[in-house]
């Protein structure tokens, strides 16, 4: 049984394009469709098994990337978008007529993520945007109703398909926050 990771790594991970230069990401909706531009190529991309992602119907992750904050602007129908829940971190900004997430942003100047949009690259009919590198927070598949007795196959496909399984952030990642912590502590001088 090949285990379903998210559509757009099922069939292997495409690479991106050095050359890449950005997109549109755009709403499942038919008519009035949210657009986002992005100017710029995505970074960090990765496969996420947390709760509070949007993922495509059926998918066990979603696909999330980043982009600077500057280079994220809605250029149509921005009014069909509300934040999914104002108290968490990362303001995910949803089409109130499909659901989907359209971009999310981090609001507090001293979260270290701060400056960062979360992007879903998928949404865009252009190709070249950069290639999930890993997978952060797989066991929050199983809060998502996951088979705990299928983790090892899912870690397995993963794996497989050369995207190294955490349950946390990838180690860069997580280094770039504790830096981000020691220099706001003091601790570091920038």
């Amino acid at each position: 049984m090949t285990v379903a990771i998210h559509p757009s790594v099922d069939n292997g991970v495409k690479q991106g394009a050095a050359s890449f230069a950005g997109g549109t990401l755009v709403c499942h909706c038919k008519d009035r469709q949210v657009k986002v531009s992005v100017d710029t190529q995505s970074a960090h991309n990765h496969v996420c098994g947390c709760t509070k992602c949007w993922k495509p119907d059926g998918s066990l992750f979603a696909m999330i990337a980043v982009a600077p904050r500057e280079k994220v602007n809605v250029t149509q129908n921005e009014d069909k978008l509300k934040i999914v829940d104002d108290k968490a971190t990362i303001q995910r900004h949803a089409c109130t007529g499909c659901g989907v997430h359209m971009y999310g942003r981090i609001e507090n100047k001293a979260h270290p993520f701060y400056g960062l949009d979360f992007i879903h690259t998928e949404l865009s009919p252009e190709s070249g945007w950069s290639a999930p590198e890993f997978a952060a927070f797989v066991s929050s598949i199983i809060e998502s109703g996951a088979d705990p007795g299928h983790m090892d196959a899912v870690r397995g496909r993963l794996r497989e398909l050369g995207l190294q399984p955490y349950d946390c952030l990838s180690p860069p990642l997580m280094d770039f926050i504790a830096t981000k912590l020691a220099q706001a502590s003091g601790v570091l001088k920038s």
